[in-house]
């Protein structure tokens, strides 16, 4: 039952008033974070469940702009739109999640599609037509970070399970392009990667659900310090349905198609 995955108590994704508060909030904000979102017992279950499977995890490190782009030669090698940055992280896929897992309960709730559409302002949610993408569990060991960025997705949906000893810290700064009107501003992104902008950062714990809107609001997870891994489930929907993960994405981080 998915009373027992959600802390209802706290978090009750089901009543109107909530979710009214979320939508408000993400609008005026461009992110929710619920603490206490999943019952300490799923956060427990959900961290075994996830260390038992980390042997399948694709590791990966890889380089990319902030725009998750190509470069553009037209601009030159030292453009910010070419700056390469590092970032490097674990990955199990949906197929690899056990089928009795409580994050599929979750992914596939009425309950928590209806939430999440609301929120968001979509009338329904599909899950990813490939077998890969829908719900990924990431792992940071120490020294592993992803590095600044802008989403593609209107909208991302995660779930902290472990945080560790230090680092790992979520950043970002909103509203810094205007990816809808082409508008980059290179200047901006510029003053964020040499460290001249404030950032801001979420307080995050185990058990807690951050939905964020990262399309316009450049992004980062700082390096896990020690030896304590960054544990994280990241789910993803589309508002169409039949839609895969494109094959670059999916061989960069998944290492496979299929």
């Amino acid at each position: 039952m998915l009373e027992d995955v959600v802390n209802f108590n706290e978090v009750p994704i089901d009543n109107k008033e909530f979710i009214d508060k979320c939508r408000r909030d993400l609008n005026q904000n461009g992110v929710v974070t619920l603490h206490n979102f999943l019952t300490p017992e799923t956060v427990t279950e959900l961290v075994n469940e996830a260390k038992s499977c980390s042997g399948l995890a694709y590791f990966t490190n890889s380089t990319h702009n902030v725009y998750l782009t190509p470069q553009n030669e037209s601009l030159g090698s030292e453009h910010i739109f070419n700056r390469q940055l590092s970032s490097s992280k674990g990955c199990i896929t949906t197929d690899q999640v056990p089928q009795n897992s409580k994050l599929k309960e979750l992914y596939f709730s009425d309950i928590f599609k209806n939430f999440i559409s609301n929120v968001v302002n979509e009338e329904a949610l599909y899950e990813y037509a490939d077998p890969l993408s829908s719900i990924n569990v990431h792992y940071a060991a120490e020294g592993q970070e992803l590095n600044w960025h802008f989403d593609n997705s209107k909208f991302a949906i995660t779930l902290l399970l472990q945080a560790p000893d230090s680092g790992g810290n979520f950043e970002y700064v909103s509203d810094l392009r205007n990816a809808e009107q082409n508008e980059m501003n290179f200047t901006g992104v510029e003053s964020v990667l040499s460290g001249k902008t404030k950032v801001n950062r979420l307080d995050t714990r185990p058990g807690t659900l951050i939905l964020f809107r990262g399309k316009n609001s450049i992004h980062r997870v700082t390096p896990t310090e020690g030896p304590r891994e960054r544990i994280l489930v990241v789910l993803a929907y589309n508002s169409k349905p039949g839609i895969s993960l494109s094959e670059s994405a999916r061989m960069t981080f998944f290492g496979r198609l299929r």
